[in-house]
């Protein structure tokens, strides 16, 4: 009878750390450093034309420049202004009107890029000789740095500033979060933030209170993906490009959302998503400004998500 009882004993513990475990795709919240930019991308370090990355919607082919994937020549920076997102807020533009952004895997003390090569062609380095501090900008920030190549590199803050190859209109910023690594600066030399908002909060819209991202866009579900008994996505490929992923957060950087089954897992495609009570979280490419709601009911299967966890108005 000891044995059967010890036996016993052991099964139910080890199905309780089996529980423990597996639940919610096997993963630990993120520590509080981790970022949430609304929209993951696959593996790499500098989502090159053709990756469904971040927010990128571009239809340049290649490696960003076009098919026969040669580095176009360097665009002047001109006079560096400061314009406004409506989702990233005061962005730091060239003479041209367009986005300039810093990469994570480079640093400003000391000034270093470590975007060469294809990296270079899908985010090419903005030139210093003649960039000039226009409206908003501080001229004492504005710096340079010498590349591999020998050439000069604008730097703001310290942080080599680059453009985006899937930026084609003045006011596009489709390099945000692209790899959970490239980010639109601010004036500072900081990234772009529309407010100090936590990953993940609560905002009143006309389908009343819904979660949204660090930069207030509207949270959604998919109907068709599964919370239990691991999570898992049914929005893949061209879906993704449509509904970017949410990307982790940790669990005390939210604020008036159930922390519940608040976790990440892995995707097949190697992209870590975040989940509201075991269901992974998108956003909507269709929402132009936060608080939008323009992805409530798509197809019947996508749903914008309450507090508490629930798809809001989904059927019962």
């Amino acid at each position: 009878m000891n044995t059967s009882w010890r036996s016993a004993s052991l099964v139910a513990a080890a199905a309780a750390v089996l529980a423990l475990t597996t639940a919610c795709g096997q993963e630990s919240a993120p520590s509080a450093g981790s970022q949430n930019v609304g929209a993951t991308a696959q593996a790499g370090g500098f989502g090159s034309a053709g990756t469904s990355a971040g927010t990128a919607t571009g239809s340049a082919a290649g490696n960003g420049y076009g098919a026969d994937g040669q580095q176009a020549a360097p665009k002047p920076a001109g006079q560096l202004t400061v314009a406004t997102n409506v989702k990233l807020g005061k962005v730091v533009t060239d003479s041209a009107g367009m986005t300039l952004y810093r990469f994570d895997a480079d640093t400003a003390q000391p000034p270093t890029s470590n975007c060469d090569g294809d990296c270079a062609t899908a985010w090419p380095p903005v030139p210093a000789d003649d960039a000039a501090a226009g409206p908003g900008i501080d001229k004492a920030l504005l710096g340079e740095v010498t590349r591999s190549d020998g050439t000069k590199q604008l730097t703001i803050g310290g942080w080599p500033a680059y453009r985006y190859a899937k930026d084609t209109e003045v006011g596009d910023a489709n390099g945000q979060g692209v790899n959970d690594k490239w980010f639109a600066l601010a004036a500072d030399g900081k990234k772009a933030s529309l407010a100090d908002l936590p990953g993940l909060s609560v905002k009143k819209t006309e389908l009343g209170n819904v979660v949204v991202d660090r930069n207030g866009m509207t949270v959604y579900r998919f109907s068709k993906d599964q919370a239990w008994p691991k999570s898992v996505s049914a929005c893949t490929g061209s879906c993704l490009e449509k509904w970017p992923a949410v990307a982790p957060v940790a669990v005390n950087d939210t604020k008036g959302v159930l922390t519940k089954g608040m976790m990440p897992f892995t995707r097949p495609d190697g992209v870590k998503q975040m989940t509201i009570n075991c269901w992974p979280l998108y956003t909507f490419s269709g929402d132009k400004a936060p608080g939008d709601v323009n992805g409530q009911g798509v197809g019947g299967t996508w749903f914008a998500v309450s507090p508490e966890g629930k798809a809001i108005g989904a059927p019962q």
